[in-house]
């Protein structure tokens, strides 16, 4: 959101979370959100906290090809095209990596790792993030948690999970999914005035999130590199 929310996210399904780091801290945008340096203000996760987790719940392994079943492809990769050829050239490396199974961890990914900006859950943020990531993110937890405000976030559904672009950059591996969601999303202040969003609207969010893993480590999982997205 190929192993781990990612081998990328989803190793054995919905058993453990993907890995590496967020290309920029916020990396290109493209639709209905707010501007990728103020990540205070890009709200699209379900506000309600998840029960206690392990460290390993935090993990999403995206499922290896050899752990899934043939089928009917489920994302098109037309011939001839960069994606294929990135696909390609990935496979040269890691022949596990499967297109349908990465796609299925990323969407885990997705909202695992929105709920848990939302919610400022920094346990589950930090190993899915790469350094540089996680500090951004922090830093805009920080500062909601200084001025008081909350969020009222609620996930409603993933509309369009696609496969954009698939490169090797060296040794390491990168992958960007654009993912086009429905959210309702409030921001409140200390006095639980609404600063920002409205109860009940339901708005369109497209982001265009990156994962990347360095292919010659033991470790399966991805790391999210980059976020981005457009308002």
């Amino acid at each position: 959101m190929t192993g781990s929310v990612l081998e990328l996210l989803i190793l054995a399904g919905f058993a453990a979370f993907v890995l590496y780091r967020l290309y920029s801290v916020l990396g290109r945008r493209t639709g209905n959100e707010q501007p990728p340096v103020d990540i205070n203000r890009r709200e699209r996760i379900d506000a309600r906290r998840p029960t206690a987790a392990s460290k390993e719940d935090n993990v999403v392994p995206l499922p290896r090809g050899r752990d899934l079943p043939r089928a009917t492809p489920e994302v098109k990769i037309p011939a001839g095209t960069p994606l294929a050829t990135g696909v390609e050239a990935l496979r040269q490396v890691d022949p596990s990596f499967e297109p349908d199974g990465f796609v299925r961890g990323a969407k885990v990914a997705h909202e695992m790792i929105a709920r848990a900006f939302a919610q400022g859950d920094r346990t589950t943020l930090k190993p899915l993030l790469s350094d540089d990531v996680y500090a951004s993110f922090d830093a805009a937890i920080t500062s909601r948690e200084k001025d008081g405000h909350q969020l009222d976030v609620s996930f409603i559904g993933l509309k369009q999970a696609n496969l954009e672009e698939v490169s090797l950059r060296g040794r390491i591996a990168e992958v960007t999914v654009r993912f086009v969601s429905e959210l309702i999303s409030v921001t409140r202040d200390a006095a639980g005035a609404v600063i920002e969003g409205a109860a009940g609207v339901v708005r369109e969010v497209t982001d265009v999130w990156t994962f990347a893993r360095d292919t010659r480590s033991s470790d399966p999982n991805w790391k999210l590199v980059s976020t981005a997205g457009a308002a």
